[in-house]
């Protein structure tokens, strides 16, 4: 690709709690995309926004289920495992206590956006789906994304790709 990248670069859950291994949400593969995700925001600068997956200070209807399944996430927001990880660590991040965070970047990152972070098969799928539901040009970023597993993770990259030209799933190299 030649010249400046277009569109928003989004930056999904970038947070110890997805990369550290021993957390009951790590993305085994987490490590691998960091590298990619700094050649791309390095690309999209200043048009780069990073997002946090928080728990609730109190879950309510189905998340109360799933804290229960979960209780180690019921922390507060400023607890070590929310922070983004090392380099990108003294980013500021748009927070949110839902899986998709398209409603909080509906204003920030406009009608074309790239995609990537964790979990592919949770909070990067939530988040693309609602943003292509709203009309957004949504390119998703298979080698800065990793899922849950390496199996969940294509399955997630698959159904993406049924909404193409909504959704379109690329590699870094076709993007920056």
């Amino acid at each position: 690709m030649s010249g400046a990248p277009t569109g928003h670069l989004v930056v999904i859950d970038l947070q110890h709690v997805f990369g550290d291994p021993g957390s009951p949400w790590a993305a085994p593969r987490f490590g691998e995309i960091i590298a990619p995700i700094e050649r791309l925001v390095a690309a999209f600068e200043p048009a780069v926004t990073f997002t946090r997956f928080v728990a609730p200070e109190r879950p309510s209807g189905a998340w109360t289920d799933y804290y229960r399944q979960w209780p180690f996430a019921l922390a507060p927001p400023d607890d070590p495992m929310y922070e983004l990880v090392v380099p990108f660590a003294d980013r500021s991040a748009v927070t949110a206590t839902t899986f998709g965070k398209w409603s909080e970047l509906a204003e920030i990152a406009g009608d074309d956006i790239v995609v990537t972070g964790v979990s592919t098969d949770c909070c990067v799928i939530s988040t693309v789906l609602a943003a292509a539901d709203a009309g957004t040009r949504v390119r998703v970023v298979a080698d800065a994304c990793a899922g849950a597993s390496d199996e969940t993770h294509a399955q997630a990259l698959a159904v993406m790709a049924l909404y193409e030209p909504l959704v379109r799933v690329v590699t870094s190299d076709a993007v920056a």
